[in-house]
């Protein structure tokens, strides 16, 4: 299914029956990688999931994409499916980021935040400079050139061994993301501003989940964020990287249902 904004369109599924969650993937990815989720929580929770701007199967806009731009994506395609809050907002990565942003704009949507693979905090010079780098390999060689390049970091030393198949579908998705949507979407994160004290005031539930490989953000950032929020709770996961929803699904789906009830 899709909506259309700004002489495009987002492609977004929607399942089940129950409290809204609205699933936001990461860089550079798609609403795939929610498919263990939305496969099984059907019973539990009325699950939408997106492809954000050049992501997926999404038109692919001209960046950069920043990330309070994402969020009010995010915002427009619950309104257009007249989703009344609060909903669930579960975030990965740079799906964290626009949570946050999303927070920040509109707290009163919120009925609890799941933020995976994330951090709050904006990007250091090293962090900016490597994003200026994957800017041009991507736009010099293409998104399978930054897909390979991504893939040893983006699961857990045990996925690359164990599961070949789940590796193979992940280069795909990852592959499939267009040029524009892998620059717009460096482009926005290297912008981004500091989460920290967004974070740290919000007063809905927050649950963090974190898988103990996780390469590209390591687990010590998890556990810091953690403390940063009062109330959350923090599930690590382990012999699972970047991609815990699809390296260890049935531990992320029991966190999520646990979830569920506690804020029933």
């Amino acid at each position: 299914m899709k909506i259309n904004i700004d002489e495009g369109y987002l492609e977004y599924e929607i399942r089940g029956v129950g409290v809204p969650i609205l699933f936001i993937h990461g860089y550079p990815l798609s609403r795939q990688i929610w498919r263990p989720q939305l496969d099984v929580l059907q019973d539990r929770a009325q699950m939408i999931a997106l492809d954000l701007r050049g992501h997926g199967d999404s038109y692919p806009f001209e960046g950069p994409y920043s990330m309070d731009m994402l969020a009010e994506d995010c915002h427009r395609l619950l309104d257009e499916l007249q989703i009344a809050p609060p909903v669930l907002v579960c975030g990965l990565s740079m799906g964290g980021y626009i949570t946050m942003a999303l927070y920040r704009k509109y707290p009163q949507l919120f009925k609890g935040m799941i933020l995976t693979s994330t951090r709050p905090g904006a990007d250091s010079p090293e962090g900016k400079a490597n994003r200026q780098t994957s800017v041009k390999d991507a736009e010099q060689h293409g998104a399978g050139y930054i897909a390979d390049g991504m893939l040893q970091k983006i699961v857990s030393p045990v996925t690359l061994s164990s599961n070949p198949g789940l590796v193979a579908d992940i280069n795909k998705i990852m592959s499939k993301t267009s040029v524009e949507g892998i620059v717009g979407a460096l482009q926005g994160m290297m912008e981004r501003p500091d989460s920290t004290a967004t974070v740290a005031k919000a007063t809905c539930p927050v649950l963090i989940i974190h898988g103990t490989d996780d390469q590209l953000i390591p687990i010590k950032e998890a556990e810091a964020m953690h403390q940063l929020i009062p109330g959350s709770k923090l599930v690590k996961i382990p012999a699972a990287g970047h991609l815990p929803c699809l390296e260890q699904p049935e531990i992320f789906n029991r966190a999520l249902a646990d979830f569920l009830t506690s804020i029933a």
